[in-house]
């Protein structure tokens, strides 16, 4: 089955409201993140958006930068938990040209994961096939055991609604980067 039979035909979505990021700051931390720089966290540093930049992430929340698994991406995501309950559903947000590792999410029966593009452009690709571009209204099945990658195209933030579907011997086993190289081949 190609790539292309995996992604329903994306349908004009009707949910154009963009929202600015915002967060209560002093006018000090407002000019800073309006020049892009960064701030300090604790101990750590840590890329603020662009608080003139709107960012379209859909009718769900930007979250928190992905710090768990920052090792697994190139460049920064976002992550809001939406549920941990009995099937695990997130809303992830990827900056201009971010993308995460080659990874297989593997299972002995059933799993898998479904993938809900809401807002931006981004782009999803499965070993062996052509990379298919994502945009609001795109429904990417991820088989089980099946090794890819999905991020954010090199000019647009992404944001996709990530689902694990449930199965027997679930886990996620993170690979190499998506290689500058592979990523620039992109449309």
């Amino acid at each position: 089955m190609s790539v292309r039979e995996l992604t329903w035909e994306r349908k004009p979505s009707t949910n154009h409201r963009e929202r600015p990021l915002t967060r209560h700051v002093t006018a000090e931390q407002w000019e800073l993140r309006r020049r892009g720089h960064v701030e300090q966290d604790g101990q750590n540093r840590r890329k603020v958006p662009n608080m003139t930049d709107k960012i379209d992430t859909g009718p769900f929340p930007l979250g928190e930068e992905n710090t768990a698994y920052a090792q697994y991406f190139t460049g920064t995501s976002y992550l809001a938990p939406l549920s941990t309950e009995q099937v695990h559903i997130s809303n992830v947000t990827f900056e201009p040209g971010c993308r995460n590792n080659w990874h297989i999410h593997r299972a002995s029966s059933g799993g898998g994961q479904i993938l809900l593009a809401t807002a931006g452009r981004g782009y999803y690709q499965q070993w062996g096939c052509e990379p298919v571009e994502l945009r609001p209204g795109d429904v990417v099945n991820v088989p089980a055991n099946a090794k890819h990658w999905h991020g954010a195209a090199p000019d647009s933030w992404f944001t996709h609604i990530a689902l694990m579907v449930p199965g027997e011997g679930i886990g996620t086993e993170w690979l190499e980067p998506v290689t500058d190289e592979e990523y620039g081949t992109l449309a």
